[in-house]
C-alpha cells in the first residue's frame, strides 16, 4: 500500500477551507432568513419614523380611504368594516406595513391581492381609514 496520508499542513488547510465555506453558507442563509422574517413581520422596523401629516391631510386621506374601502373592501368587510365574510377591522392591532402587505398580496384562500388595483397612495389612504375606525 503506497497510499500516503495527507501531510499535516495540507489537512489543516483543507479543514480551514471547508470550515470557511460552511461559515459563509451559514451567514448567507442567516441573512436570507432575517430578510424573510422582516418582510413577514407585523412590526415596523425600530428606525422607521411615522411620516408627519397635518390634520387636514389626514382627514382627506381618511375620506379617500373610505371611498376606496367602499368600492374594494366593503363587500367582504361590510360597509361599516365590522366584518361579514372578512374580519372586523375596528381596533386592528398590527403595523401599517403589515396591513399594506396584506392589501397588496392578499391572504391565500381568504382575501384577494389588490396590488394591481391600488398603488401606494391608495393603500396609505386605506390604512388611514382603517386607523380611523373606533
Amino acid at each position: 500500500m503506497n497510499a500516503r496520508p495527507f501531510p499535516p499542513l495540507r489537512a489543516v488547510a483543507v479543514a480551514a477551507l471547508v470550515a470557511g465555506l460552511a461559515f459563509g453558507l451559514a451567514c448567507i442563509a442567516a441573512a436570507g432568513l432575517r430578510a424573510g422574517t422582516a418582510a413577514a413581520s407585523h412590526q415596523l422596523p425600530p428606525n422607521a419614523p411615522a411620516p408627519a401629516v397635518s390634520a387636514a391631510e389626514l382627514a382627506a386621506q381618511v375620506d379617500r380611504g373610505r371611498a376606496l374601502f367602499t368600492s374594494s373592501c366593503s363587500h367582504c368587510h361590510g360597509l361599516d368594516a365590522r366584518g361579514d365574510e372578512g374580519p372586523d377591522l375596528h381596533g386592528v392591532q398590527v403595523s401599517d406595513r403589515y396591513i399594506a402587505r396584506v392589501v397588496r398580496q392578499g391572504i391565500r384562500g381568504e382575501m384577494p391581492a389588490f396590488a394591481k388595483k391600488h398603488d401606494a397612495k391608495d393603500i396609505a389612504a386605506l390604512i388611514a381609514f382603517v386607523r380611523s375606525l373606533h
